[in-house]
């Protein structure tokens, strides 16, 4: 089931980055009398009338990359015109291309795509940083190393109490063997996963401690030495497989935000309906092309703020990206809805709030996605 939703995810994505290409490729003038090479009309001018593709295609080696930039994210010019607006001015180009001014303008769709690959080149790349992460994932892979010893202490257990439990053992043998499953014992106590547990030791669950990677490895010990039993089969099959191999998914979490990352925006339209929740001036669309140009601001600003934390002013970097995402939020309201002053603080404040339950929503369908590998 999983791997059906990861197969529509990266569909999905891929749909969505045909979907926002648009027509022509090469340059140059037409000849008199030259016909387009794409749909064979009469051509008058540089470029197609008809389908749009320009007159003169060319075969060298460097028009390849050129290609290949056009073809999947089409900017050319378009990028000079639109990130400066994004990042300043953020209401004027949504407002500006909602009302029709469309063809200076970078799509929101095109762009959230490209913020989306480059977002994943740079982590790819870089790593994701700010240590609290990377500690999370040498905890889940320490994790899964600690549970695939404990597995194969327990199953060597369980072969000693079966010898054990034959009578003809010799009084030698039976005691050479509960040495053995005593030192078992003890090295699966030091790990920290002995699956013997009381019952006030569950209900009182995994301590709050200050060292993050510490609370991963104790949670999930705490998560290992309890019983998962919610009722339904599945769901117990999948967080058992889970908890047994934290460290894969962890690495699903990473995989799925790539290929789901779309969901972003059907799960933040919503919310955006509910700033506006009587007004019959907006459409769908209108709050669709806000979300699209405002999580695409906020993933180019994590990429650049990332590559900033590679220097020295990497701290101040990140600080003043902190600062600048609500202002940024509201002037995007205050251009593009054309608010009040105090509308677009009211709207920012309730925004920040929205984006939060977005994230947590998005984490939670990574995380289901992940287990249920």
């Amino acid at each position: 089931m999983s791997g059906d939703m990861e197969a529509i995810g990266a569909a999905v994505t891929a749909g969505l980055a045909s979907g926002v290409v648009e027509p022509g490729h090469g340059s140059g003038h037409a000849a008199a009398g030259m016909r387009c090479l794409n749909c064979g009309t009469v051509l008058t001018g540089s470029h197609c009338h008809r389908c749009g593709q320009k007159a003169d295609i060319h075969r060298s080696f460097g028009a390849i990359g050129h290609d290949l930039v056009h073809a999947i994210f089409h900017f050319e010019g378009k990028i000079w015109n639109t990130l400066p607006l994004l990042a300043w001015r953020p209401g004027d180009l949504t407002r500006r291309y909602i009302h029709g001014e469309r063809a200076r303008f970078i799509s929101p769709l095109a762009l959230f795509l490209f913020s989306v690959f480059l977002t994943y080149v740079v982590l790819a790349m870089v790593g994701p940083g700010g240590g609290l992460s990377e500690q999370i994932a040498k905890a889940a892979a320490e994790q899964t190393r600690s549970n695939a010893l404990t597995s194969s202490f327990e199953g060597e257990i369980d072969r000693i109490d079966k010898r054990l439990a034959a009578p003809q053992l010799s009084v030698s043998e039976r005691n050479e063997l509960t040495e053995r499953r005593a030192t078992l014992e003890k090295s699966a106590g030091y790990l920290g996963m002995v699956p013997s547990m009381s019952k006030a030791e569950r209900d009182k669950g995994p301590a709050v401690l200050d060292d993050p990677k510490e609370q991963v490895m104790t949670s999930a010990r705490f998560l290992s030495r309890t019983k998962v039993d919610t009722g339904v089969p599945i769901l117990d099959k999948s967080l058992k497989k889970g908890v047994a191999n934290p460290g894969l998914v962890i690495y699903k979490l990473q995989a799925n935000a790539y290929k789901f990352a779309w969901a972003l925006i059907p799960l933040s339209l919503p919310f955006m309906w509910l700033l506006f929740p009587f007004s019959r001036r907006f459409r769908t669309y209108d709050h669709f092309v806000f979300v699209t140009y405002s999580i695409s601001f906020v993933l180019l600003l994590f990429v650049v703020v990332r590559l900033l934390n590679l220097t020295v002013i990497g701290d101040v970097a990140t600080g003043v990206a902190a600062l600048y995402v609500p202002l940024h939020m509201y002037r995007q309201l205050r251009g593009a809805y054309r608010s009040s002053r105090f509308g677009a603080f009211v709207r920012m404040n309730l925004l920040l709030y929205f984006s939060l339950f977005t994230v947590i929503a998005f984490m939670t369908m990574l995380l289901t996605l992940g287990v249920m590998g």
